[in-house]
């Protein structure tokens, strides 16, 4: 029973982890409706309602593995009372 326990002790973190590297990617992706001019050096924003989506896979994927991995330490510390 340790061994579960102390495998679902390091899979948490290291599920975290890499969750929270995606999430800190979707975070500072420019959104396809942005537009940025060299030639003025300044932004313009071309957006419809159909063309707006506010996260990408990239994101949902962080932080269902971030989620994950909270679940993950939660049950190794139950298991371990």
């Amino acid at each position: 029973m340790a061994t579960i326990v102390e495998t679902l002790r390091l899979a948490g973190p290291a599920l975290g982890a890499i969750g929270a590297v995606l999430l800190f990617i979707e975070f500072f992706q420019l959104p396809s409706y942005f537009r940025y001019d060299t030639d003025f050096e300044s932004y313009s924003v071309d957006i419809s309602p159909e063309d707006a989506r506010e996260y990408t896979w990239l994101g949902r994927i962080g932080a269902l593995l971030l989620a994950l991995g909270f679940a993950l330490q939660f049950l190794a510390q139950f298991l371990s009372l």
